[in-house]
């Protein structure tokens, strides 16, 4: 073990895994779990900072074929073998479609280039959509060599300038600063690339740096001098000297070591916090990361400089009070020492299973985790460390060594012989990773094929124009008109997508009865006066509001036939909530359609109200591609009727639409779920795209019902 060796880091390590972990696993009482990536980022930036200027101060030079290859074996290993054996269980577990598609990623996974992958598809980390991709989590990673590639240039630039301290932090804190600055301003402009993008996460990184490179007694003593100064205004006689022999303040004999335990407690605080008061709810990284990255910090200083201390504490009493009593049990070292070994294990463990087994039990999730572990360990301790205590590709490293960078003078050309083994390794997975989804594509059949084009095929809006389903942003209503213009009636179709996906019907039933339809559509915008919060914005959806309004007044000023209202059941929206807040927002969600159909039935137009489509357990499109794939029935992705129908809410719905005048309410859940169940399969048609979207080619079959209930 290196004579620099941190225990209290090894427990951090522990906690920031162990709250990925418990994030990914479905443990609702830390929420914030995910805030551990946050913690590992910090902890780079430490340690990286403190090797990197411990060289250049001592050898005026930096190795940076020797850093690179230090940390390729440290990293490439573990994670290439996680890679392919993810990529050999996927193919007896993924659809072929989701085999190609993954594949793609695990290319980008080994090249450490995820996060710009994840970037151009605009991925939503906190998406449901994320359960299904078992290499997401190396997004972090590709962030981590990332920041390797740039951070020791940054030092060098610094040194360069002015050898010291003293710049490097000047140079450090500005691009932290810059980063941060662009991170606050992003998380809610482009949240994708707040979260994913490099550039925006490196004040994580710079905040363990600046923390190192700092003097870690700085702010004590001055603390220090404060609490003397009071107490020799209050208690003189306790006072005899305040200065001697160049330390301060040795009539108050450890207050450092007090000082120092105060600090990383209340940085372990912090992090807990931050694990149970953040959630996927709030918008992160943002001000909401200050949590993490601060209460690691103080931790991260706690026990930094405990040299320049006073012995005059009993070590026995200091161990007691300093936070590292607790980083250091055993348990946690343990963990923290399969830290990297658990994170790429534990996410393709849970994936797989929620696959295999869609409704995981508390029990099958602890043995979830109990896998997890015995993978890492066996990992850890066959390949990581093996990898990382052999001889590759130090010895390269060694062996071809030309000159290092000397700070003050140009860069030299490398051959970079010393990163050999690394691109091969790199170089590998790419290939391997190429080969699977070229082998994958071969392997989707028509029936396959079928499922794909289903779920992919766009409503009859969407398909005239994209834009007819306005995007979370615009406000201003944009109506679709189709039919003719001269037609004998109009109707509207008005609401947010599922109010899109009864457009397919809509449109053929009304060709056939002399009717052209309009559409007021917006993406997770209700019909219903009713303010909600949006997922993906992070915040209250307040152009919902402002557009429905527009909506509602253009649409009166039609005077149509017929407004046909649908949208996503409130149902859906609280499944998840307690019983006391299911009925308040309930109440609140029945006021608000009452409000809207209202205000049609006043100014003399009538209305009908669809009831919503049921919600699967599964996205239906995945889950009966998988079933084929498995030579077994798609019945297997049905969802009970009493979870997937909402036939309380329904029973709300039509409560509320019976006592508006003039308002009509249509059910054709019939056409979805039996007595028991809801199917997702149904004529030898894909019904849903996703988990509560009609497909397109089936909603066609629902023309004739719908027009029987219309027209």
């Amino acid at each position: 073990m290196s004579a620099s060796f941190r225990p209290d880091i090894q427990g951090l390590r522990a906690l920031a895994v162990g709250g990925v972990v418990a994030y990914h696993f479905g443990l609702t009482a830390l929420p914030g779990g995910f805030a551990g990536v946050d913690i590992f980022f910090v902890i780079s930036g430490w340690l990286i900072s403190t090797h990197l200027m411990r060289e250049i101060t001592e050898t005026g030079r930096l190795d940076l074929w020797r850093f690179y290859a230090r940390r390729a074996r440290r990293l490439l290993p573990a994670a290439l073998f996680v890679i392919l054996v993810t990529l050999a269980a996927g193919y007896f577990i993924l659809s072929p479609r989701e085999q190609a598609l993954y594949s793609r990623g695990a290319m980008y996974a080994s090249a450490y280039a995820i996060n710009l992958w994840l970037l151009r598809w605009s991925f939503d980390y906190f998406a449901a959509d994320a359960l299904s991709n078992p290499f997401i989590h190396f997004w972090s990673l590709s962030v981590e060599e990332q920041f390797y590639l740039v951070w020791p240039a940054l030092l060098l630039l610094a040194a360069w300038l002015r050898p010291g301290k003293h710049m490097a932090i000047a140079v450090i804190g500005a691009a932290g600063l810059a980063s941060f600055a662009a991170c606050l301003w992003l998380t809610s402009a482009a949240p994708a690339w707040a979260f994913y993008f490099s550039p925006l996460r490196a004040w994580e990184f710079a905040a363990g740096g600046l923390a190192t490179l700092a003097p870690a007694t700085l702010w004590r003593n001055r603390l220090e001098q404060f609490i003397v100064s009071r107490k020799r205004r209050t208690a003189p006689a306790l006072c005899p000297d305040a200065i001697a022999d160049g330390k301060p303040f040795h009539a108050f004999p450890g207050i450092a070591r007090w000082l120092r335990a105060v600090q990383g407690w209340l940085g372990l605080a912090l992090i807990a916090a931050a694990y149970l008061a953040l959630s996927e709810d709030l918008p992160f990284p943002g001000w909401y990361a200050l949590l993490p990255v601060a209460g690691t910090v103080l931790v991260l200083l706690s026990g930094a400089g405990e040299e320049d201390d006073s012995e005059t504490v009993s070590p026995a009493r200091w161990q007691a009070l300093a936070p590292a009593s607790l980083l250091s049990l055993p348990p946690l070292q343990w963990i923290g020492a399969l830290s990297y070994s658990l994170y790429l294990w534990h996410w393709p463990v849970i994936v797989y299973a929620g696959m295999l087994v869609p409704d995981l039990t508390v029990a099958q999730r602890l043995g979830c985790g109990a896998l997890a572990l015995a993978l890492s360990f066996l990992t850890y301790h066959l390949i990581e460390n093996p990898a990382r205590r052999g001889g590759w590709p130090i010895a390269g490293a060694r062996a071809f060594r030309f000159a290092a960078i000397p700070v003050r003078k140009p860069f030299h050309t490398f051959p970079g012989i010393a990163l050999a083994p690394a691109l091969a390794l790199t170089g590998a997975g790419v290939a391997v990773a190429y080969a699977n989804a070229h082998l994958a594509t071969r392997n989707i059949d028509p029936a396959q094929r079928g499922i794909e084009q289903a779920a992919e095929q766009p409503s009859i809006a969407r398909a005239r124009d994209a834009n007819c389903l306005l995007d979370f942003h615009t406000v201003k209503p944009k109506p679709c008109v189709f039919g003719p213009a001269d037609a004998a009636h109009t109707i509207v179709l008005f609401g947010d997508s599922h109010a899109d996906h009864w457009s397919t019907p809509l449109v053929a039933a009304a060709r056939r009865n002399d009717t052209k339809v309009v559409t007021y559509l917006k993406s997770s915008c209700r019909a219903s006066r009713l303010s909600t919060f949006n997922a993906v914005l992070k915040r209250d959806y307040t152009e919902c509001d402002a557009w429905r309004e527009q909506a509602i007044a253009d649409i009166i000023r039609r005077k149509p036939r017929l407004v046909v209202i649908s949208e996503f059941s409130i149902g859906n929206l609280t499944r998840d909530l307690p019983a006391a807040g299911r009925k308040a927002e309930t109440a609140r969600w029945q006021a608000g359609l009452r409000s809207t159909l209202q205000a049609f039935s006043k100014a003399g137009v009538e209305t009908a109200v669809i009831r919503d489509t049921p919600i699967g357990d599964s996205f239906a499109d995945s889950c009966v591609a998988r079933a084929l794939w498995w030579r077994k029935a798609p019945s297997r992705c049905d969802t009970p009727r009493t979870e997937a129908a909402n036939d309380k809410a329904a029973a709300a719905e039509r409560a509320v639409v019976k006592s508006v005048p003039d308002t009509l309410y249509v059910d054709l859940t019939d056409r979805f779920c039996g007595p028991t169940q809801c199917h997702v399969f149904i004529g030898g048609k894909l019904a849903f795209r996703d988990r509560h979207h009609l497909a397109t080619a089936f909603a066609e079959t629902l023309e004739g019902p719908l027009e029987k209930a219309l027209f």
